[in-house]
């Protein structure tokens, strides 16, 4: 805990920085924002997975196919350089991007000064993953950001390669 000498009557009071991170009786925050000590609290992973996925309108990879070849969708893959290596990749002439995932809320952010030119939050993006477990976390945050066609495909790349559909050579 930090402690600062209060300026004339010579007692101790805790540093806000450490009251507003240690203990449950920091400064309220506003009601209904969801941030500090409002925000959501889950029983473990699978129950954050089934929240973010309550607010998607998840696609099969053959929808997302569809979606893509005929220009109507944004095919994101977020899955880290190694795994594609090992996994396989959509094939190129479909235009899938690669954004890995650590960065890909900057890359759509339409707001962002990272932001990629098809940023938009009206742009249909699917956001695939490997087997669609990190996929539906990543669509839920742009979600969150205002890309509001955003979701991820079930099943990920595996269900992609698994339908026969194109991959890379």
């Amino acid at each position: 805990m930090t402690a600062t000498a209060a300026p004339r009557s010579g007692a101790t009071t805790v540093h806000w920085e450490t009251r507003l991170f240690s203990t449950p009786t920091a400064p309220p925050v506003p009601t209904g924002v969801g941030r500090g000590w409002d925000a959501p609290t889950y029983t473990g992973v699978d129950d954050l997975l089934g929240d973010a996925r309550s607010r998607l309108s998840r696609v099969s990879a053959r929808a997302a196919y569809q979606e893509v070849l005929h220009g109507r969708a944004i095919l994101v893959d977020i899955r880290p350089a190694a795994q594609r290596a090992a996994e396989g990749e959509v094939a190129g002439h479909l235009g899938p991007l690669v954004v890995e995932r650590n960065v890909l809320e900057w890359r759509f952010d339409p707001r962002h000064e990272a932001r990629l030119t098809v940023a938009s939050f009206d742009a249909r993006v699917l956001v695939l993953c490997q087997e669609g477990y990190t996929s539906s976390l990543a669509a839920d945050a742009l979600l969150r950001l205002g890309v509001h066609r955003a979701t991820d495909v079930a099943g990920g790349f595996r269900a992609w390669r698994e339908a026969g559909l194109p991959v890379a050579a």
